[in-house]
């Protein structure tokens, strides 16, 4: 435990005297798969904190909050039934390897609680993504989010700005 409680102190203390980012980001979704079945369009916001942990390589961590909103839906027989809105809010590690000035690839991984409707659970969540810098300050993100739920998936394709703070 001793150990344990040691290396965690150094790690913290190395990240901290390298170079930090914060940026949040704003972004539009397109449900895809299940989830385009039910909901017609999201919205992401996300907040990021990055260590340099090489010259081109940045981990970190990031969480948010992205809404979905419901469609409505014609069932044969029965009329139009309202989807209920979904909503998540992922916890997860952020990986960034800056291949050139402006291009940028990455990934977060991590867990997504579900907030609504009742009975989502949330699930592991996975964005994988492509960053093109417009500014020192403001990058383009175009992003596949995923959460594996339990019987599926929630799946949607993003494109969004990533404004450093």
């Amino acid at each position: 435990m001793k150990n344990f409680i040691l290396i965690t102190a150094l790690l913290i203390s190395t990240l901290s005297m390298t170079a930090q980012e914060s940026n949040v980001s704003l972004s539009g979704a397109l449900p895809t798969g299940d989830a385009g079945d039910v909901t017609t369009f999201g919205l992401n916001l996300d907040l990021n904190y990055l260590w340099a942990v090489a010259e081109q390589f940045d981990l970190g961590l990031t969480a948010g909050y992205h809404h979905y909103f419901g469609e409505d839906i014609d069932l044969e027989g029965f009329g139009t039934v309202e989807a209920k809105d979904f909503g998540f809010l992922p916890i997860a590690a952020a990986a960034r390897f800056n291949a050139t000035e402006q291009f940028t690839i990455g990934a977060d991984v991590g867990y997504a609680i579900g907030l609504n409707p009742d009975g989502n659970d949330g699930g592991f969540y996975y964005a994988p993504k492509v960053q093109y810098g417009l500014t020192p300050l403001i990058d383009i993100v175009l992003s596949y989010r995923g959460v594996s739920l339990d019987g599926g998936s929630f799946d949607a394709l993003s494109l969004g700005f990533e404004f450093g703070l």
